[in-house]
């Protein structure tokens, strides 16, 4: 079985939390199943879940390179400098990234208003990019962002592999063919 959500903000990427915040549980009604990787809990978009070990397995072992699609929403106007420097590869903490695909982006008019909103300051306008990765670090889209100079302030996963989010609202979920 191989299931879409599409996973609100705020939402933790297991069955239970012991300090009582939203989890999967709150979404997903089959018991059987388990999150195929995971997305931090302010990021949003789509997460898969399988009850497949080694479906599992193919889609988040790096070996694998599943590439995964992100529109981030950042703070200031991005460059395209920035961009150069993501598809290059940026160096973090832990080392340098991957070379990613980077592209500016507009607001997609089929976004839903994310709750609480994103801050608002009239001094400093946002944009969009799009940036697709083939590996999975902690944080690692706004790491990167933020390592070019402009960071993230909304962060949704749109696309997995061949498996994308195609209209699924937050918290809906959708029965995939693996």
């Amino acid at each position: 079985m191989l299931i879409a959500l599409n996973k609100p903000f705020g939402v933790l990427c297991q069955f239970t939390d012991d300090r009582g915040r939203p989890t999967l549980a709150g979404y997903v009604r089959q018991t059987d199943v388990y999150a195929a990787g995971r997305l931090d809990h302010d990021s949003e978009g789509l997460l898969l879940l399988t009850n497949d070990g080694k479906l599992a397995h193919r889609l988040t072992d790096p070996r694998h390179k599943q590439p995964k699609t992100y529109l981030a929403q950042v703070d200031g106007e991005i460059d395209d400098a920035a961009l150069v420097s993501l598809r290059r590869g940026v160096t973090l903490k832990d080392g340098p990234t991957l070379p990613a695909l980077a592209e500016h982006a507009t607001e997609p008019d089929w976004l839903w208003p994310r709750d609480p909103p994103v801050r608002f300051r009239k001094s400093i306008p946002t944009s969009w990019l799009s940036l697709t990765l083939r590996e999975g670090r902690n944080r690692q889209v706004r790491r990167m962002t933020a390592a070019v100079g402009f960071p993230t302030l909304r962060l949704i996963r749109v696309r997995i592999g061949n498996y994308a989010l195609d209209g699924l609202a937050p918290g809906q979920t959708r029965v995939l063919q693996p």
